[in-house]
């Protein structure tokens, strides 16, 4: 994904407004809808660890309340020295909203980038087949 591209853009600007009083660690999360609608989330931290939200939580919390549910891309970044995976809540939240082939790109401020499938971040993700 370019560094100009609206979704990793959008998702490097939410994350100068994440709340990380304790940890210091900003992260932006930014996902686009197969409408083309982008919403984002950036981390909030609580100092009752662990009821923090996640980046990734947040784009979707906004998605979902804006009446959309199916993700087609996602963007992930923070300054770290090597690109910041979802943690394994967010992956199954991102599973329940995008297909398993649905890029994520993972992100830090310097500009390093990696790409990943739904499906490779989490292989084997619970999902309604296993309540059939």
């Amino acid at each position: 994904m370019p560094t100009d591209d609206p979704l990793l853009q959008a998702a490097r600007a939410v994350r100068d407004h994440a709340y990380a009083p304790y940890s210091g660690f900003k992260v932006g999360a930014a996902v686009r809808t197969v409408s083309g609608a982008i919403f984002v989330g950036c981390n909030v931290e609580n100092v009752a660890y662990p009821e923090g939200t996640c980046a990734e939580a947040g784009a979707i919390a906004a998605m979902v309340a804006a009446g959309e549910q199916k993700i087609a891309a996602v963007a992930v970044i923070a300054d770290s020295p090597a690109p910041v995976p979802p943690c394994g809540g967010c992956r199954q939240k991102l599973a329940e909203f995008a297909e398993g082939s649905t890029t994520v790109t993972l992100a830090t401020t310097g500009g390093e980038q990696r790409q990943i499938s739904v499906a490779d971040l989490l292989p084997g993700a619970f999902s309604t087949v296993h309540m059939e």
